[in-house]
């Protein structure tokens, strides 16, 4: 039998529940716009899936597929290549369109112009950035856009978690005015890509960094919707190094500044769309406290972009805009950054460069809301009204609907939590092969032992790891993240062949770095990898232990001052008969010298 069209099923489930969460979204200011005329007409050969149904809804991965591959068939500047596999199997697709109709990412290299990669759908429920791509490719193909490739390449990722995406359902993400029906967040293996990218356990991730390797573009932008409170922004985006903020590649922050901003605006803006930064307020139930402004971890995609020295762009369009708006101003984002490194490839290359030759003796890391400069933006909100709640029992924000002007909204800063020296090479020991494993996929230069190698080295001895805060015996994304503090220690450490010396004198050196560095929070170490230096494995028994700490007592004077002085500082110490024979084990011949070890060696 013949299905009605999603829109009518939506609106039946809606009578039926009759409190489906759409219902209790605030009210959309009406929209219309320049963009709209980038719709093409019904009856049109190339209108999209998305475009059928009156940009309400989106289509299944196979219908996007279909049409893509219609599509590539049909026009010799596009192919469309699979670039890895979903953990469910489905095959992940990028699309290549280029002048010479470039059948493989590593094939753009050859004509020299500078390659933007847009990505949509890493949290297959915000999905605008796919439909947006497809009705591009269709113009760029079809509709008298091709001019557009004349200086710049495209690829174009439509749906990076195939599997969340066809997690589809009316009743995912209750904060998002459309589409109908939305994938999900995370993938299969309820894990979110966009907090893989360090420790790269999912296999779109490990195809994605592949792909960034194979294809090297210039420019690399990650499409989103939002969550969180209301605004009259409808497509807000944000980089490391907006405005000159700190950035571990700044002359590719400052590219961003001034050629690729101005230019989007200018284009968002024409086209009947409100551009601005991202939104991330710092209480969503009282607007005046400020906005959050500053740096993210790597494990996120613009950060990571902007550590491996990739210009990265974080879109986040504003999840309570109708879809169709949404969409529209997508495409125009696109096309706007596609103009943006055709007409300023040259500098882009630049600073590509700059960004990759230097070799910043100290690197930030660890970013944290709040504690940075204090800043003041006029922000163009909404009206809102608080009041009690008789469900939460506190207060809530009622959205009006209506535009509002904050004048001088505080904007407060960041700063990192830890600054990281950069050493000139680590050590990785063979024993670590899932962590050599890793590098490798990064892209990272290393040299691997072909002999047994003793070097002098620093090391890291752990000082109370715990979990995560927050996290206690829950796993996060999959893995039991730590925090530490470390004792470094100069040793004489033999590596097996096998081992790898990884120098931090190359383009990825920060990266090695946040990947080492124990103290990093996206560090492998704190990601889980080196889990097993944690435990001990050889104890010693009281009846052993006790006459040996009486003679070196008896032995060593120094020793013995130092005990009676913990006796005295360490009333919970001196009442336990196990710690106070631990404290004699931990500093005889017999204890662990490798408990608590980190094993990469520093060299200095």
């Amino acid at each position: 039998m013949k299905l009605p069209h999603p829109a009518l099923l939506f609106a039946l489930c809606t009578t039926v529940f009759a409190a489906h969460p759409v219902d209790f979204l605030p009210p959309a200011p009406p929209w219309h716009g320049a963009s709209e005329a980038l719709v093409v007409k019904a009856g049109n050969p190339w209108i999209t899936p998305a475009e059928q149904m009156g940009l309400l809804d989106t289509p299944n991965y196979a219908d996007t597929v279909a049409y893509l591959q219609r599509l590539v068939a049909a026009s010799p500047l596009l192919k469309m290549p699979e670039f890895g596999r979903t953990a469910q199997g489905r095959p992940l697709y990028v699309v290549i369109a280029s002048k010479e109709g470039a059948s493989s990412p590593t094939a753009l290299a050859a004509n020299g112009r500078p390659t933007l990669l847009a990505q949509a759908g890493i949290h297959a429920g915000e999905i605008d950035g796919k439909d947006a791509g497809l009705m591009l490719l269709r113009d760029l193909a079809t509709g008298g856009k091709a001019a557009l490739l004349d200086r710049a390449n495209f690829l174009f990722v439509p749906v990076f978690n195939a599997d969340g995406h066809e997690r589809i359902s009316e009743w995912n993400r209750p904060n998002q005015r459309g589409p109908v029906s939305m994938g999900w967040r995370s993938t299969a293996q309820n894990l979110n890509l966009n907090r893989d990218y360090m420790k790269a356990d999912t296999p779109e991730m490990r195809a994605m960094l592949a792909l960034i390797d194979a294809a090297a573009p210039s420019l690399y932008l990650d499409l989103h919707v939002t969550d969180g409170i209301d605004y009259q922004y409808d497509i807000t985006y944000g980089y490391h190094g907006w405005d000159g903020f700190t950035a571990w590649s700044p002359r590719g922050g400052e590219w961003l500044d001034k050629y690729f901003r101005p230019g989007v605006d200018a284009a968002l803006k024409a086209a009947g769309h409100i551009p601005g930064p991202l939104i991330f307020a710092l209480d969503d139930r009282n607007l005046l406290a400020g906005i959050v402004a500053g740096n993210g971890d790597p494990r996120f995609s613009n950060p990571y972009g902007d550590l491996r020295h990739l210009p990265t762009v974080l879109l986040e369009n504003h999840s309570l805009k109708p879809y169709p708006q949404r969409v529209l101003g997508t495409y125009v984002f696109i096309e706007a950054a596609l103009q943006a490194i055709g007409a300023h490839g040259a500098e882009l290359s630049a600073a590509i460069a700059a960004d990759r030759a230097a070799r910043p003796a100290q690197i930030p890391a660890n970013w944290s809301n709040g504690g940075g400069t204090m800043g003041q933006m006029d922000f163009l909100g909404v009206a809102y009204e608080t009041y009690t709640s008789p469900a939460s029992g506190g207060s809530e924000v009622r959205w009006l609907g209506t535009p509002k002007l904050y004048k001088n909204l505080p904007v407060i800063g960041d700063k990192p939590g830890v600054i990281l020296t950069r050493p000139k090479a680590y050590y990785v020991p063979v024993t670590k092969p899932d962590v050599i494993a890793r590098l490798k996929l990064h892209g990272m230069q290393m040299e691997t032992l072909t002999a047994t190698r003793t070097v002098p080295v620093q090391m890291y001895r752990l000082v109370n790891p715990q979990p995560q805060p927050g996290e206690g015996f829950h796993p996060y994304e999959g893995r039991h993240t730590l925090t530490i503090g470390v004792k470094a220690e100069a040793r004489a450490e033999t590596f097996p062949v096998g081992s790898v010396r990884v120098s931090t004198d190359q383009p990825l050196g920060e990266l090695a770095v946040l990947l080492l560095e124990p103290l990093s929070r996206d560090s492998l170490f704190a990601w889980g990898f080196f889990n097993e230096i944690l435990q001990r494995t050889e104890y010693i028994e009281g009846y052993v232990v006790a006459p040996f700490a009486e003679k070196m007592l008896a032995d060593d004077p120094a020793l013995k001052a130092e005990f009676e002085a913990k006796l005295k500082a360490d009333a919970k110490f001196a009442a336990d008969p196990t710690a106070r024979l631990q404290w004699f084990y931990e500093r005889s011949k017999f204890y662990d010298d490798r408990y608590l070890l980190y094993p990469v060696g520093i060299e200095r």
